[in-house]
């Protein structure tokens, strides 16, 4: 009695690991995986199991080719949405080669055994050089998570890495006590918003440097006091205004460009900005964002094709960039 109670679900996992399009389970074949796992039955059950499961709500259909059976023709991830996520593991750099070959394991199994073997990812990502070697990454955004939920302070070791006089590769350390506000996915680097209590603003961490972290039973300062949010941290608005994770003052940036850029300024800053015609050849947008070298270098990078009508202290900021550079190659 208690095998019959078992043998449905048993089948429904056998179809759900071993069977798809390509490779229908038959009657017989059901059957014989039942009675290696200590189940027996007869093939007629079979077809009232599949009707219970149907009615169930699972999506299972009989094939006659490539050979008569049947298979689960419905997953909650298809082949290709696997793929996409499996790309993504493997290009996050925060990730280490462990946790990645870990993860990407574990999401094979939302396909069949015979998809995932056949699978081969479109996209190749070349990131295995840039993972991080930092093991405790799950525990530290776990509990990242909670300080943030809890409006916690958290103390962790920070480690950079430098080159000394010597040319050796080297890491500083340093013990940091913050306010955690928010967490950051950007440039392939996942990123802790925070507050230093020695300043009023924001900083960002990266998650991969930090080490030995824990909750302090010391309340957060509130963000109201460090940043322009009030009752609600906005993560995407943050994250939109800040250019390779540089920190600084907000403001209001007004910015001429050459026509060509209207999609790059509509992905980069979203489509509610305004795109003013200037002439026939350039238009002007304004945006916010943060006053910082990540936003100089940012505008740099595309030459004569952007420039800066407001505010002047980035205009100012971009020549003194623009002469140092200048001093290098004279």
């Amino acid at each position: 009695m208690q095998n019959n109670k078992l043998k449905i679900l048993i089948m429904y996992q056998l179809l759900e690991k071993y069977s798809d399009e390509d490779n229908p389970l038959s009657t017989t074949e059901l059957v014989e995986m039942l009675e290696e796992r200590g189940i027996k039955c007869e093939r007629k059950s079979i077809y009232a199991d599949i009707e219970a499961l149907n009615e169930f709500g699972c999506d299972i259909m009989a094939v006659k080719t490539p050979k008569r059976g049947y298979f689960m023709a419905s997953r909650k991830f298809e082949t290709p949405e696997v793929m996409l996520l499996i790309d993504a593991v493997k290009s996050a750099g925060f990730i280490t080669p462990k946790k990645t070959k870990s993860l990407v394991e574990k999401l094979k199994t939302l396909l069949s055994d015979g998809q995932a073997d056949d699978m081969e990812s479109q996209v190749y990502v070349d990131a295995q050089s840039s993972k991080c070697d930092n093991e405790e990454i799950y525990i530290i955004i776990d509990r990242l998570h909670s300080a943030i939920m809890q409006k916690k302070k958290v103390k962790f070791i920070y480690k950079r890495r430098s080159i000394d006089m010597m040319n050796l590769k080297k890491h500083t350390e340093k013990t940091f006590i913050v306010s955690p506000y928010a967490l950051i996915w950007k440039n392939d680097h996942y990123y802790l918003v925070c507050n230093y209590p020695k300043y009023d603003n924001l900083m960002n961490l990266r998650i991969d440097r930090m080490k030995r972290l824990e909750i302090l039973e010391r309340p957060s300062r509130p963000f109201s006091e460090v940043s322009t949010y009030k009752n609600e941290f906005d993560t995407q608005d943050y994250s939109s205004k800040m250019f390779n994770m540089f920190s600084g003052a907000e403001c209001e940036v007004t910015l001429r460009c050459k026509l060509h850029l209207q999609e790059e300024m509509l992905d980069r800053f979203g489509p509610s900005i305004p795109l003013t015609a200037v002439d026939i050849t350039h238009f002007e947008t304004t945006v916010r964002a943060t006053l910082s070298d990540g936003l100089v270098s940012w505008i740099m990078q595309y030459g004569c094709d952007i420039e800066v009508v407001t505010p002047n202290e980035l205009i100012e900021m971009i020549k003194a960039k623009s002469r140092s550079i200048l001093m290098v190659y004279n």
